[in-house]
């Protein structure tokens, strides 16, 4: 719906939506917005009013743009800035069902709450000194307007057809999380829509100012037949749970998300009869990742073993047979090269699942085998594969005379390719068109001539939605669409087909980061950032009491982690026994996390190219041994990752992994200036429940007397080692270990002959790594456990002799492991006596508590203190359409010096517009509270904690720094 956008300068910045079609003003018609001021500078907030025609003093602003605007996006800051987003122009696509009409964003824009710099000015300009100025919204803006953004004002175009009808009451409000792309943004704002009264939330429904989109593609066509009443609609919705472009999103995530997850549901309305078929696609859910220059051929990594990844597939299967009923997957990936590998470990996982989980089928399809040379008339080996299912699954069928369905659809194919763009738009287009076949051959509505003309719209829309999900994903329209429209195969559709494969070479290696950005900021996944709060004097007490709380809503356990550092100069591993090693300090340990240095040897040719062979080996001589674990506990490999001959491996206990969520690993060189691995770190984090956990092994700068390069290692390290969810630095709970490089300043004979008389102390007290960290220069934070073994570094090869080679090196605990945390508590610090390296391993065996959130009992809690302090002045009737307003402006009104002079209550309108007004409140006498007023909330201002200062933006480099939270042991909670 079309409104009108007004901004106010002075006093002090707002913005306001006012709604196009509503004249009378008793009736709410402005949403206002001011930038807030929080109680928590990390939580940057925004005040919103719902207001009627005489509330709002138009007088006060300025139209911003002459145009209408067709509803907001929501609400975002973007580095120091705090915006609106509104959607300044869209086009109408057409009606997918009676009622229900659908629009195409084509343009968008963002209003400061903050200042006026960017009003009337262009996205990007050259300054007076010379310098490019962007707006900070500016790749925002062109993502949102790149045509490929729907919206509805009359339904939840978040879900299909089949679940709107099915509930007795629709709300389009009511979204499916998957699909809303701006759900992170408008959050906030359906939050506060909720708090409203029944009458001002229906009264903000029918101004239509919150908009909710979609991201992928709307088709519609009406096709001539003998009756008008024919058209054939179809709508693409891609998942935002894991968002991202080609070669940086793929498999799938610890909560069972994949890459390019892509509900696609085909609508045809004939005469009263509606019918929708529904179909999904997405990457293969394993944990697999494609990194480096890619063209012609796929460098495809699986990052996770077989046993580790199977508590994600389950729960992404779990989630598609309770959306869908029963699933059939549609594998179209190569059974040959690094394809075949993926096709195994899928087709793996599914035999694994389908001993549990009877309403999974699945069908192996070879597309490029059986296609080769055009020979696209195979399709129906495969649809032959599949008869089955695609009769007994159906359509949906609804009656709309009878507003009632008639057919239910059970099921649905899942159909994949390595993008899930190419060949799996053409088997979609083919499975689509056998159902909308199969039904018009059962009612007989149109001939054969008008049956091969609908058919020919559902292919153009079928090649359209190939073309829009291609350009989302990978950057060009997708391959085959030739085919798909037409269904035939030229060569100046193989000649487009590469033009298309070298474009998306380009994009894909060289543009996707910056986009894959883009999309997180939309989403609310970039570092370190925060939504905006609606302002809520309710909800500031809320937050501050449910801190206290925690005890209510989690619980705590300790696990035990054995970590290990182990320099191996390139050895394999040998018939040497590691029970004594891993097995050193009994029990049964939930992670055992290994590091090993040096894994291959460090010559130029492994420094351009490590050989990940080596790894493998280690990998399964560590997988033999814990598989006779003395406690015939299961472990499995859980993660490993290499940079050169550095290496991180981590094994869990079969019993916690579905409790291990969010694993990340990174790498940062150091060597050669950061530009190569010879030198640097391999780290992975992860979350323990609601725990987080990071392991970091490195290897620093070598030589005797190089203190200040190992000293520059670590901070390089430590500042730029950076996962997802933030840099290294800002994490709690994390243990370093690996080959440290520090040595001991004293002489080669003299610290042999301490280390014969066992005299560590003496050593210990030359000790390079402890004289940094006594003058604080590394390792601020961490802690070590008192050394109580002999130096582990350098021993003749298979000997316990300290090295008596040419050099002469000096023993050293170059092997340390080092941790911080409050929570962290370490049982043991030792060496084991290897004797295949010049190193001997290191060990430490630690307690971690690990915190559980319910957040079910946390919403709850929540929900209970929130009316317990609305209605804690006993003075608010019970909720009901008939009781007076009862709602609290939760907005702070402020004088031109920014002080808060009062709290604002936004009053029934019948006493307040309607009536006399009565007398002004004061600190004694609430009007509101009259017997004969309208009831209303009073809040008692001695509740509120003191205001502080003004926000800061909570990811702008430019803040002022903060406390680090980390450096205590409070638990904080994200509410």
């Amino acid at each position: 719906m079309e409104s009108t956008l007004y901004i106010r300068d002075h006093p002090g910045r707002s913005v306001a939506l006012h709604s196009n079609h509503i004249t009378n003003l008793v009736r709410k018609q402005f949403l206002v917005f001011e930038k807030g001021r929080g109680l928590d500078s990390n939580r940057p907030q925004c005040n919103v009013k719902l207001l009627n025609g005489r509330e709002f003093n138009k007088l006060n602003y300025r139209r911003a743009i002459a145009k209408s605007v067709y509803g907001c996006l929501g609400l975002l800051q973007v580095e120091d800035d705090m915006f609106i987003e509104v959607v300044t122009d869209c086009e109408p696509v057409g009606y997918v069902s009676p009622g229900e009409s659908v629009h195409r964003i084509l343009d968008v824009e963002f209003y400061s709450l903050t200042n006026d710099f960017w009003d009337n000015k262009p996205k990007s300009y050259t300054d007076e000194n010379g310098f490019h100025v962007t707006h900070p919204c500016a790749s925002l803006k062109k993502l949102l307007s790149n045509g490929r953004f729907y919206f509805s004002s009359d339904f939840d175009l978040t879900r299909t057809l089949q679940a709107r009808r099915g509930e007795a009451y629709i709300d389009k409000y009511l979204f499916d999380e998957h699909f809303l792309w701006n759900k992170f943004m408008i959050n906030e704002l359906l939050g506060f829509r909720v708090k409203l009264e029944e009458r001002d939330k229906g009264e903000m429904d029918n101004c239509g100012f919150l908009v909710l989109t979609i991201q992928g593609y709307v088709g519609i066509l009406s096709p001539r037949t003998h009756d008008e009443h024919v058209s054939i609609a179809l709508i693409s919705k891609l998942s935002c749970k894991r968002a991202g472009t080609r070669f940086i999103t793929r498999g799938i995530d610890d909560d069972g998300n994949v890459a390019n997850f892509v509900e696609t549901e085909t609508i045809m309305h004939v005469a009263k009869w509606s019918l929708s078929y529904t179909q999904v696609r997405g990457s293969i859910p394993i944990f697999w990742e494609q990194q480096g220059l890619q063209f012609t051929t796929h460098k495809l990594q699986v990052t996770r073993s077989p046993a580790a990844t199977h508590p994600a597939f389950q729960r992404h299967f779990s989630e598609l047979c309770h959306r869908y009923g029963n699933v059939h997957c549609i594998n179209l990936v190569s059974q040959k090269g690094s394809e075949e590998i993926l096709s195994r470990k899928y087709n793996n996982q599914i035999a694994e699942l389908r001993q549990t989980e009877g309403r999974i089928n699945f069908s192996n399809f070879d597309f490029h085998a059986m296609c080769k040379n055009g020979s696209y008339e195979n399709i129906e080996i495969l649809i032959n594969m599949i008869r089955d299912d695609l009769e007994d699954m159906g359509y949906f069928l609804w009656d709309g005379e009878g507003r009632i369905p008639t057919l239910m659809q059970s099921g649905a194919f899942r159909t994949n390719c390595i993008d899930c763009l190419d060949r799996t738009n053409v088997i979609q287009c083919e499975v689509s068109k056998r159902v909308i076949q199969n039904y018009l051959a059962q009612i007989s509505y149109v001939s054969n001539y008008e049956l091969q003309f609908l058919f020919d719209r559902h292919s153009f829309l079928w090649a359209e939605n190939g073309d829009s999900l291609s350009k989302i994903y990978a950057g060009t329209g997708a391959l085959k669409t030739d085919y798909t429209r037409s269904g035939k195969l030229t060569l100046t559709s193989l000649v487009n087909d590469a033009t298309k494969s070298v474009n998306r070479f380009y994009i894909n290696n060289f543009a996707d980061k910056s986009k894959q950005e883009v999309i997180d900021l939309l989403l609310g996944k970039a570092k370190y950032q925060k939504p905006i709060i609606i302002h809520d004097p309710i909800q500031e007490l809320v937050i501050e009491q449910i801190q206290k709380r925690l005890h209510d809503f989690s619980t705590t356990s300790v696990i035990n982690v054995i970590v290990s550092t182990y320099n191996l100069n390139g050895k394999l591993p040998s018939r040497e026994p590691l029970d004594n090693w891993l097995f050193a300090f009994g029990g049964a340990p939930n992670l055992y996390v290994i590091g090993f240095q040096e894994i291959v040897e460090l010559g130029p040719q492994q420094i351009v190219s490590a050989d990940p062979e080596k790894l493998v080996e280690w990998e399964k001589a560590i997988s033999n041994t814990l598989d006779r674990h003395p406690s015939r506990h299961k472990y499995i490999l859980l993660r490993s990752s290499q940079l050169v001959g550095t290496a991180l491996i981590i094994y869990a206990r079969a019993d916690i992994v579905p409790a291990i969520r969010n694993i990340e690993g990174a790498i940062k060189k150091t060597g050669l200036g950061g530009m190569a691995g010879n030198k640097g770190a391999v780290a992975i984090r992860m979350d323990y429940y609601d725990t987080n956990l990071c392991f970091v092994t490195a290897h620093f700068f070598a030589g005797h007397s190089n203190v200040a390069e190992r000293n520059r290692d670590f901070n390089t390290i430590n500042s730029g080692l950076t996962f997802k969810k933030g840099r290294l630095a800002e994490l709690r709970n994390v243990i370093w270990f690996g080959d440290l490089n520090y040595r001991i300043d004293l002489p080669n004979d003299e610290v042999r002959s301490l280390a014969a008389m066992g005299n560590l102390d003496a050593l210990l007290r030359s000790d390079q790594l402890n004289a940094q960290r006594k003058m604080g220069i590394v390792f601020e934070g961490c802690h070590e456990e008192d050394i109580t073994f002999l130096p582990t570094y350098k021993y003749d090869n298979g000997t316990q002799t300290y090295d008596t080679s040419e050099k002469q090196r000096i023993p050293a605990w170059t092997d340390r492991i080092l941790y911080r945390g409050a929570k962290i508590s370490q049982n043991s610090y030792a060496r084991t006596e290897l004797l295949l390296s010049d190193h001997r391993p290191v060990m430490g065996s630690f307690d971690v508590e690990i915190v559980k959130y319910d957040e079910v009992a946390k919403e709850n809690i929540m929900q209970e203190l929130y009316s317990e302090m609305k209605y804690s002045s006993g003075s608010v009737p019970s909720a009901g359409p008939a009781a007076p307003k009862q709602i609290l402006a939760s907005l702070p009104a402020y004088n031109n010096n920014g002080h808060n002079d009062e709290l604002i209550i936004d009053c029934d309108e019948s006493t307040a517009v309607l009536n006399d007004l009565p007398p002004p409140s004061s600190d004694t006498y609430q009007w509101w509270n009259e017997s004969a007023s309208s009831s209303s909330l009073v809040i008692d201002k001695s509740r509120l904690p003191p205001r502080t200062s003004e926000s800061t933006n909570p990811f702008y480099e430019s803040s002022p720094k903060e406390k680090n939270p980390f450096d205590d042991d409070t638990l904080l909670i994200d509410i």
